[in-house]
């Protein structure tokens, strides 16, 4: 992991987000791919919070995005692992502030996420 690749890689997420274009958003990852996310657990309680394969996936950001018109993400900050990174992020629609840990294939496709958000 780069901080050049790091840098380009959440900026392209954030664009990507901010166009509410789905297929897009999806690019970023891979087909088994998952994510922990209290949001989850919250529109989805069957899935005790974690939504798995990028189909399921893409019902339920499809719900979020239809849900939130004016969702807009901003980015603060990026931090970098060895074979992961972490975006801060505020949704300026909602002022509220998110983390998402993204763990990457060997392809630099996101196969893993967990998210945390302020209240």
């Amino acid at each position: 992991m780069t901080k050049e690749f790091a840098t380009a890689f959440a900026k392209e997420w954030i664009a990507s987000w901010n166009s509410h274009n789905l297929d897009k958003i999806l690019s970023h990852y891979s087909e088994d791919f998952s994510i922990e996310s209290p949001l989850a657990l919250k529109r989805l309680p069957e899935t005790k919070g974690i939504v798995i394969g990028k189909e399921n996936v893409r019902k339920y950001w499809a719900l979020g995005l239809e849900n939130n018109p004016t969702l807009k993400f901003e980015l603060l900050d990026i931090l970098i692992g060895v074979n992961s990174l972490t975006i801060y992020y505020i949704n300026t629609a909602t002022n509220k502030k998110a983390v998402e840990v993204m763990s990457l294939n060997s392809n630099m496709i996101v196969n893993n996420a967990i998210v945390n958000y302020s209240e």
